[in-house]
């Protein structure tokens, strides 16, 4: 029985070490710098592929007075960098610098629509806009209180990031906090 006892240990023991580097591999996946996923065409905008670029799907949002606006709106015919972030969130934190250097760089010829993810809870209106006044950002935020925005675009973490084109066409994706150089290969594609 001793044998027996003691293989069965080695091999429960075995089985736990592939387990955890399993899900050690697999968890720690989600943590590297996001790269650019053109759209093939599918919903996700990720892959490659040959087809076309997809229509960027409409929502609607709320500016700071409460007042609904559809992407269509805020894109105003121009390329445009479409985030999705929260005041709470780190990652959303870590590429605001590089977001603001780009708006205050490109304002004028690319449209920035920053959605904050305002579930009344951990996010608020209000505590959206005292991040953005503490930290000094200048670009407008709209709310999707409504999940609205989230929901077309499968935005369930954060931060995300589409890229489209003045044509109103989904051209890339960015998932998890960009670099200041992802964000600007993101620009590139769709300027």
């Amino acid at each position: 029985m001793n044998r027996k006892s003691l293989i069965l240990t080695a091999a429960a023991l075995l089985l736990i070490i592939v387990g955890a580097l399993v899900g050690y591999t697999y968890l720690s996946r989600g943590e590297s710098a996001p790269q650019l996923s053109e759209n093939d065409g599918e919903a996700a905008v990720e892959g490659e592929g040959e087809s076309a670029p997809q229509p960027a799907p409409d929502f609607t949002v709320y500016d700071a007075e409460g007042n609904g606006i559809t992407l269509s709106v805020l894109m105003d015919g121009k390329p445009t960098v479409l985030n999705f972030w929260a005041s709470w969130c780190g990652p959303c934190r870590s590429e605001m610098p590089h977001i603001q250097e780009a708006y205050e760089r490109l304002g004028g010829d690319v449209s920035f629509v920053m959605i904050n993810m305002t579930d009344g809870q951990r996010e608020t209106r209000e505590s959206a806009e005292e991040y953005m006044a503490e930290s000094g950002w200048t670009f407008p935020i709209y709310f999707d209180s409504d999940y609205d925005a989230a929901m077309t675009y499968g935005a369930y973490s954060l931060p995300q990031t589409y890229f489209i084109d003045a044509e109103g066409r989904l051209i890339a994706a960015a998932r998890g906090s960009m670099s200041a150089e992802v964000l600007q290969s993101g620009i590139d594609m769709i300027t």
